[in-house]
């Protein structure tokens, strides 16, 4: 295993990334790193400074964009404490599948593929959360950085979005995520202007969305199962499918208190 000083590049390429936020003046924050802390993300990840993900890693405490809707992961900070690696080990993911590399504020993630999302390894995936899968953006992590500091995130996120979110964006906090009821995942959380919305530890929002997809697999030839939420009425909220199918009859849900819903296709 190559030492820390090994580690270190004479050719870092963070020079080249702090100069492409510094073109997009408040969009980017940069969290400035904590000596020990950047130390230990690097060695723990085992890449140089020379690459991109070295660099955010050893260099930053983790970045906030777009009024911190969009945060990408490094050695932490403060106002953002998940680090690239450790992320990883809080949620209990395995390095070799796949390395989360940033999240936004709604539940979403994106990851460098290990091999566990699909064939495409060494691409950045999103997972989504209105649909809840992920999603191969065909871009390294490279590009996936400068896409996060100059690309079109208005458009990326236009299904996600609702009037004044700039606002209750810059409140949630790095570590913690907006919780929206009913979720977009759901047929009756598609419009998220009329969702309600509450700050939750973003650990909440991974388990619940890993849980429903999780539920959602156990399926049988012709009925599917998923879990369906309740709010304070005991009103349903039905999944949208997760797995395209025509002849899908009904729903079993593993719980008492539910009962069958169709799956809306």
């Amino acid at each position: 295993m190559p030492a820390y000083e090994q580690l270190l590049s004479d050719d870092p390429a963070w020079p080249e990334l702090a100069a492409l936020a510094a073109t997009v003046g408040h969009r980017v924050t940069v969290l400035p790193r904590q000596g020990a802390t950047a130390r230990a993300c690097l060695e723990a990840l085992q890449v140089t400074t020379r690459s991109p993900l070295g660099a955010i890693a050893h260099e930053t405490g983790g970045v906030l964009i777009d009024h911190g809707w969009l945060r990408l992961l490094g050695s932490g900070h403060p106002r953002l404490t998940r680090t690239l690696g450790g992320w990883n080990a809080d949620l209990g993911i395995d390095l070799a599948d796949f390395l989360i590399v940033a999240d936004d504020v709604t539940g979403g993630a994106f990851a460098i593929n290990g091999g566990a999302l699909g064939p495409a390894r060494g691409t950045v995936h999103y997972f989504a959360p209105d649909s809840l899968r992920w999603e191969d953006l065909k871009l390294g992590y490279s590009a996936f950085v400068r896409w996060a500091f100059t690309g079109d995130l208005a458009t990326f996120y236009a299904s996600l979005r609702w009037p004044g979110w700039e606002a209750e964006a810059e409140q949630v906090g790095g570590d913690r995520a907006l919780s929206l009821y009913p979720p977009p995942w759901t047929a009756e959380g598609k419009n998220v202007s009329r969702v309600s919305r509450r700050v939750v530890p973003a650990a909440e929002i991974w388990r619940v969305q890993a849980h429903v997809v999780a539920q959602s697999r156990r399926s049988l030839p012709r009925v599917y199962r998923a879990a369906v939420l309740l709010d304070e009425n005991r009103t349903p909220f039905t999944l949208q499918a997760l797995t395209k199918a025509s002849d899908a009859e009904d729903v079993r849900v593993e719980s008492t208190e539910l009962k069958d819903y169709d799956i809306e296709s």
